[in-house]
């Protein structure tokens, strides 16, 4: 363990050894990283009496959001717990996943085998191993932020002795929804925010069709070696889900071109930022499980999200624009083509064509055990969330006992991050019935 502070925290960080693969305690073992924070006013032996709380982060494939500080609503949890910000196996520092390290592995069959361990069932039992070594068997409370909130239902569903509460922030997932139904629950949202945004910002409309013109007669390559098709210019409307998104999106198209010798040209500022939104570099398992996420012995996943935007005439950029139509933006989703387009996943295409043909994924939700469920658990439900769907989130409340529901549409899915403090407060309360 290794110590220090930040202004207002003390830091520890841990390194925990987990089996991989949980069914053989006795096999192979992988690291998964988790970072200790309290407040400096509980530094001391009084920090040995908080409860604690293990934040679980969204994704899948994103490590823990680092701190600077008690910063939102780590400034809110740190007043009455101990926090634990756990990199889940394959993210940030726990035994990472990437196109460097995979090969490792063997071959792409190995590398799906192996994958195969990374969802919310092998990351809930390690936060079991985790929490009976950090707290001496105590329940704790779980943060679940969008994926890490599918993590939470999985765990109210196989563990719940080891849960004192949950709270999650858009992240209730459907307990029987294939990959194919929420994809085609996502369409009409996407289809909604599109409209949205260019009713909000029409001067965008003319920029999108200009761009996805002058993407199709030529090829663009990003500066990290990516190829810059249309269909990954149109993947940007996964901003359009955020808080922020649909002004950071037109901020990003209006520095589109710039003149040069040979005519207009996409501005190497512009290319630029495209190349770190579209970039999978810092999260390759995203893309690799993505889908995987929503699998549950249903039938392989195939690539459900290209067969829903086939759908969708409002997503065919050539067709769209010989009408005369502008072309939208694509949501949270993951194509076969991205392992083609971007360096940082091509290497392992033909590893992710394999995960996408596997047909048995062990469910992940027990509806009898949650309609039976005794843990207090509170869930904000935002009102037309682009990445979880609202109907599916407000049908799993209602199949978990106890479960209270806040539904709001004052922020996007990212209210964690924008409201803060005032988001946990509110849902803590909310699961100790103090509202």
């Amino acid at each position: 363990m290794t110590t220090y502070r930040q202004p207002g925290l003390v830091l520890t960080d841990h390194r925990f050894p987990v089996p991989l693969d949980h069914a053989r305690p006795d096999g192979e073992r992988i690291e998964v990283f988790g970072r200790e924070v309290v407040a400096s006013g509980h530094a001391g032996a009084d920090r040995e009496g908080l409860p604690w709380l293990v934040y679980l982060e969204g994704g899948p494939g994103f490590g823990a959001r680092r701190f600077i500080g008690p910063q939102a609503w780590l400034g809110r949890a740190v007043k009455e717990f101990r926090v634990l910000l756990l990199d889940q196996r394959g993210t940030g520092r726990s035994t990472p996943v990437n196109r460097q390290t995979l090969p490792l592995r063997g071959t792409p069959a190995e590398q799906a085998a192996y994958l195969a361990h990374f969802r919310a069932d092998s990351i809930v039992r390690d936060c079991e191993l985790i929490r009976r070594r950090l707290t001496g068997g105590a329940p704790w409370t779980v943060l679940g932020q969008s994926f890490g909130g599918f993590c939470a239902t999985h765990y109210l569903s196989t563990a719940p002795e080891g849960l004192e509460r949950v709270v999650v922030t858009g992240g209730l997932p459907s307990l029987h929804a294939t990959a194919d139904e929420v994809y085609r629950a996502a369409a009409p949202r996407i289809l909604r925010k599109n409209e949205a945004h260019f009713t909000r910002y029409p001067q965008d409309a003319e920029r999108t069709r200009a761009i996805l013109a002058h993407l199709l007669e030529r090829e663009v390559t990003l500066p990290g070696g990516g190829t810059l098709t249309p269909e990954a210019f149109q993947s940007l409307g996964i901003l359009l889900g955020s808080g922020e998104g649909t002004h950071q999106l037109h901020l990003l198209l209006e520095g589109a071109f710039v003149p040069t010798s040979g005519g207009p040209r996409l501005a190497d500022a512009f290319l630029e930022q495209i190349q770190a939104q579209l970039s999978f570099a810092g999260h390759p398992l995203y893309a690799v499980l993505h889908e995987a996420i929503y699998a549950q012995g249903q039938g392989p996943t195939d690539w459900a999200a290209e067969r829903v935007r086939a759908e969708h005439p409002e997503f065919d950029a050539r067709a769209a624009l010989a009408e005369g139509r502008t072309p939208f933006f694509t949501g949270e989703s993951v194509h076969p083509w991205h392992f083609t387009t971007d360096p940082a996943l091509a290497p392992l295409r033909e590893t992710a064509e394999l995960l996408a043909a596997r047909a048995d994924w062990a469910p992940l939700y027990d509806p009898e055990r949650l309609a039976a469920n005794e843990v207090p658990v509170a869930a904000a439900v935002y009102h037309d969330d682009m990445y979880v769907d609202t109907a599916h989130s407000l049908e799993t409340a209602r199949a978990v006992r106890g479960l209270r529901t806040w539904v709001t549409d004052e922020f996007e899915h990212d209210g964690l991050r924008a409201g803060g403090p005032r988001v946990l407060d509110r849902l803590l309360a909310l699961s100790r019935d103090e509202l």
